[in-house]
């Protein structure tokens, strides 16, 4: 599995992780199941948050006789992160996870409370070895540059986006901000959320002519593509062991020159939005 440091955590992290938003709605002897076959595929980047109902749960289940081996992610709801709020909210996840720390600890989204007192929270955790480190999510320029004046350099360990093939507004000023100031870049929803290319249209053909040449799937060319720049990880679901798999096999697929400009074609990233798009 491919590997790459993960922003000012200078840890190496595979670049292919698992998210879990929704799992819980699967079958849960499968999502336990799928996690497994993820983990013991080389993704051990592991992605979940407060919010997402039972997943942090489950994410428990599928990693209990492994946890050493597993970059672990959980979030914090805005509503909660005051300096107090991210403390307890913290440590909830840390019981429902039954582990004593987080290897990262996001805020979800920029919310109402300052975010000084967020951070503050944040650095009390990571004083008390109840998280390693943190980083942010659904972040644009301006909400990187306030994070970046409050904090300092080498704080921020990453900024979670929405980024796939149909949404690339990233491109535009996020990821090059991530990439000047050293903070990993990990995409939400690779595959779109419902939106992944149809077989028959343009774009779906040629995915499944690149997928051909390397004999592997669209959904694993999609996820070179997503990480083909420096800094860039992704994070897909999946409750079924077969597709954990296959997805974990496209960190080590490497596109060619041609074949990132093909793709690059048909999924334009279009003109930078007025806000950044998220879930």
């Amino acid at each position: 599995m491919y590997a790459r440091s993960f922003g000012a955590t200078r840890v190496s992290v595979p670049v292919i992780g698992q998210g879990t938003w929704h799992i819980d709605s699967a079958d849960r002897a499968d999502a336990i199941r799928a996690l497994r076959a993820g983990i013991d595929a080389g993704m051990t980047h592991i992605d979940t948050a407060e919010m997402y109902g039972d997943a942090e749960a489950i994410v428990a289940d599928a990693t209990a006789d492994c946890r050493e081996e597993i970059f672990l992610v959980s979030k914090v709801v805005p509503g909660n992160a005051t300096r107090r709020g991210v403390t307890r909210s913290c440590e909830a996840s840390l019981k429902r996870l039954r582990t004593d720390r987080l290897d990262c600890y996001l805020l979800h989204w920029p919310g109402q409370h300052a975010l000084e007192d967020t951070i503050a929270g944040f650095e009390d955790l990571r004083r008390a070895g109840k998280i390693l480190s943190w980083g942010v999510s659904n972040f644009d320029v301006d909400d990187l540059d306030r994070a970046l004046a409050i904090a300092g350099p080498d704080r921020i360990a990453c900024n979670q986006v929405l980024y796939h093939l149909n949404e690339r507004a990233i491109e535009h000023a996020v990821l090059p901000w991530c990439e000047r100031q050293g903070v990993a870049m990990v995409g939400y929803s690779p595959f779109g959320s419902g939106d992944f290319p149809d077989p028959a249209s343009p774009g779906g053909r040629v995915l499944q002519g690149v997928a051909d040449g390397h004999g592997t799937t669209p959904y694993a060319v999609a996820l070179a593509f997503l990480t083909r720049l420096p800094g860039t990880f992704t994070i897909p679901k999946s409750s079924r062991p077969g597709r954990a798999v296959e997805n974990a096999g496209a960190a080590d697929l490497h596109l060619g020159a041609a074949e990132i400009a093909l793709i690059d074609a048909h999924f334009p990233r279009g003109p930078r939005p007025r806000m950044l798009p998220m879930l």
